[in-house]
């Protein structure tokens, strides 16, 4: 038993209210709603009594129950110390029954004793013997032998507290699955030698715990959880041999030769173990865990063609019948050359793809298509519904992974309606290349589609709605070209990205016919830093680092298009943003195209600084030509929350 005495040294003054006999009692009890558990039948073939349900408990449950009863502000060589208290204030000593479970067999036990400072139960067999196992080999005169050999004690999160209709023992049943989802996926072996100067529930318990929770809501890309899971299990392998080589060391001469290389190989396992340490605490800080994923899934490797030099027709039928197949025939399988044509068939679309090669085609029959994956596209492929898109639909389960990444030369989807709920990334990411999408339509709940830097996107006649974030996102030194389409009920409809101060290309943007409305936000919205200069020569923006928004009015803009290639002399951007706010009346194409290259010339103008302080006088044609290129014509903006143009500085 731990003494009380030292339960005070290492529990801060101002946290005693927290282990009051009351808050105790309080805690778990089944007069509170929602602390009564559960019951479940456990599985098998041995008709064991049901155990406590316990493992449905939410992400607030078990946070709440670490910082607030269990861990608190201990240190990582305190964890155990504290468990073992916070178990001496809730854990039944004896006179409770469970299950006790490993990976080879399964035994009815009784709980006599608990030995707390060792977190293990003093256990016998309980009357009637029932075991299962997966050979025979498990009797009761095994059983009773290896018990003997483990002095009749058991870890405490190997046992399986039995249902009990009193309620005298949920909060016995709650208290082991804390301790056992604690060592199952918060503790590493490797904790207690970590700096031990920082709250250990801050640095450790908090995260890892967000990131179970995200994995179980699928919030966590599948290939980053693959990887988490894979550098977990070599980082224990690699400690544990790093553990026995300083104990060789440790037991031996140092200064002999054996001593020597055992501390060689320890420094380099050493090495290797922090490493993947550093990779581990990546993936379970949030912010940098998705960057850590982006820059691995952004760089796909093509396949290529075929080494046979034949390309594949791919189909996926949801149900096929004749008729469906003889008009596929007739209209999608005929080849253009006498050339034999190879089709392929497949259960779902994700299959497909990840079947292609360079050149070749997926045709996807109608239906409503599920998929649990991502489409990572790396070639230069055809993606094509047979039908209209809403015959065609392909459903994004999941909320960790993109739905739609590419990266191939020139890939073409066509006449497919993607859904996507409740996600974290986006719906379609274009990084290089370029991606054309035709007649779609595009039901989405994060950001809908981004264009990376280098990447190019032509969009036509697709609809988009839905997005948290912007319909559209151009970053700088992308080529976008969107005709005739709907943008609507989406954060803002279309979000150009331009860093005047980074050596970044303008992105050349061209916007014909398009019909953005219902976004909460704006229409379009320029995002860019906010200048020095601009700074000082324009307080009354109260442009102080903060964002401030440029605008224009909100009425119907269908104007007479303009057209800016490269523009020679533009007027001030300052007195652009002066005059749009002054006559929220005359808001249209113009105007839009007017001030995305008024942005562009001013990029031109610190590039022509910047040499010029460098000593060129005369600017390289590639350096020089950094304006962004601008097409708006014919574009409707209707009942936009803020306006149909806003400039955000930062």
């Amino acid at each position: 038993m731990v003494n009380s005495s030292s339960v005070e040294g290492v529990r801060r003054e101002d946290s005693e209210g927290d282990w009051s006999a009351d808050s105790w009692s309080d805690y778990g009890s089944r007069d509170k709603p929602g602390t009564a558990l559960g019951r479940t039948v456990p599985d098998g073939n041995v008709l064991f009594p049901d155990i406590f349900h316990t493992n449905h408990l939410l992400f607030y449950d078990r946070f709440s129950a670490y910082q607030d009863y269990i861990l608190a502000d201990c240190k990582a060589s305190e964890v155990k110390q504290f468990i073992a208290e916070y178990l001496e204030k809730v854990l039944e000593p004896s006179g409770w029954q469970a299950i006790w479970r490993t990976n080879v067999f399964e035994v009815l036990v009784g709980v006599v004793d608990v030995n707390f400072p060792a977190l293990k139960a003093v256990v016998q067999l309980s009357e009637p013997f029932l075991c299962e196992s997966q050979d025979s080999s498990f009797t009761l005169e095994c059983m009773q032998e290896l018990l003997e050999l483990k002095e009749h004690q058991i870890l405490l999160q190997e046992l399986w507290v039995v249902y009990d209709e009193s309620g005298e023992f949920d909060q016995t049943a709650l208290a082991i699955e804390h301790v056992r989802f604690f060592y199952q996926y918060i503790w590493r072996t490797w904790d207690e030698e970590e700096e031990d100067e920082f709250d250990y529930f801050v640095r450790c318990v908090e995260p890892r715990l967000r990131l179970h929770y995200d994995i179980l809501e699928q919030r966590v890309p599948s290939g980053l959880v693959v990887d988490y899971q894979n550098l977990l299990s070599q980082c224990e392998e690699l400690y544990e041999k790093f553990l026995n080589v300083r104990n060789s060391i440790s037991s031996n001469d140092s200064d002999s030769e054996a001593g020597n290389v055992s501390m060689v190989e320890g420094l380099k396992l050493y090495d290797k173990v922090e490493h993947i340490k550093q990779r581990l605490k990546l993936i379970e800080t949030p912010l940098l865990r998705y960057v850590f994923g982006y820059q691995k899934y952004g760089s796909l490797q093509a396949k290529g063609p075929r080494s046979t030099g034949a390309k594949v027709i791919h189909v996926v039928p949801w149900t096929m019948t004749a008729n469906l197949l003889q008009l596929l025939a007739r209209d999608k399988l005929c080849p253009e050359s006498s050339e034999a044509l190879e089709v392929q068939f497949h259960r779902d679309p994700l299959a497909a793809v990840n079947a292609c090669y360079e050149g070749e085609r997926v045709i996807i029959c109608p239906g409503h298509y599920f998929v649990d994956g991502m489409f990572s596209i790396a070639d230069s492929i055809e993606l094509e519904g047979y039908g209209l898109p809403d015959d065609v639909v392909i459903e994004k389960q999941g909320k960790g992974d993109n739905f739609f990444d590419c990266t191939g030369a020139n890939i073409k989807i066509s006449n497919l309606k993607l859904v996507q709920h409740d996600a974290v990334e986006g719906i379609l990411n274009v990084h290089h290349g370029k991606t054309t999408l035709e007649n779609c339509v595009l039901q989405c709940e994060t950001t809908g589609i981004t264009v990376r830097t280098s990447a190019e996107l032509l969009m036509k006649n697709s609809d988009l709605y839905g997005a948290k974030g912007a319909g559209v996102e151009i970053y700088p030194g992308s080529t976008c070209t969107l005709l005739h389409n709907g943008i609507h009920h989406c954060k803002e409809g279309i979000l150009v990205k331009n860093f005047l101060d980074e050596d970044y290309e303008a992105p050349r943007i061209t916007m014909i016919n398009n019909m953005i409305h219902n976004n909460e936000g704006y229409g379009v919205v320029l995002v860019r830093p906010v200048m020095p200069s601009e700074m000082k020569d324009a307080p009354a923006q109260g442009m102080k680092g903060c964002t401030q928004p440029a605008q224009v009015g909100d009425e119907t803009a269908c104007g007479e298009g303009s057209r800016q290639e490269q523009p020679g002399c533009v007027t001030d951007e300052l007195e652009l943003y002066k005059r749009a706010e002054g006559s929220a009346q005359t808001e249209n194409n113009s105007e839009i195209a007017n001030v995305l290259g008024a942005t562009s010339a001013k990029k031109r103008r610190i590039h022509r600084k910047r040499l010029s302080e460098l000593g060129f006088t005369e600017a390289d044609d590639n350096l020089m030509s950094q304006e962004m290129f601008v097409s708006v014509e014919g574009n409707q903006f209707k009942w936009n929350g803020k306006g149909s143009f806003g400039i955000f500085f930062f």
